[in-house]
């Protein structure tokens, strides 16, 4: 039987990053991040936003909550993992991400080519810049 369990996502963190460590000393980072969707619907552009969850371990994820902030976009690349559990008599389940790689996009923070110049806020995509 073939399996294969890869997901690659690319979007700004929703919330900053939280670290917790195992009872081995093993960091644990989690962070959620936003992936918007841009499509054409009777000609209209629509929007839609889908929300993962994300588990980075170790290394990796000391130098996420370093680095990582609220707002900030990240290129994610792990694999699915479904969490299992009951509270109250109630079974929840929940399946997030556990990323093996974490590319921090964008520049570091409140970096600019020139310090002294004003940020630009990025241009809004044209009709014609959305692949359908």
């Amino acid at each position: 039987m073939v399996t294969f369990n890869r997901v690659i996502l690319a979007g700004n963190l929703t919330r900053d990053p939280e670290t917790r460590f195992l009872p081995s000393g093993v960091a644990v980072t989690s962070f959620s991040i936003a992936v918007n969707r841009r499509y054409k619907s009777n000609n209209e552009v629509k929007e839609e936003v889908s929300f993962f969850d994300i588990s980075v371990f170790g290394k990796t994820g000391e130098n996420c909550a370093e680095y990582l902030s609220k707002g900030r976009p990240v290129l994610v690349e792990g694999r699915l993992r479904q969490r299992s559990w009951e509270t109250d008599g109630v079974k929840r389940s929940k399946i997030e991400v556990v990323a093996d790689n974490v590319q921090f996009l964008g520049g570091p923070r409140g970096a600019s080519a020139d310090p002294s110049a004003p940020s630009a806020p990025a241009p809004e995509a044209q009709d014609d810049d959305i692949p359908f």
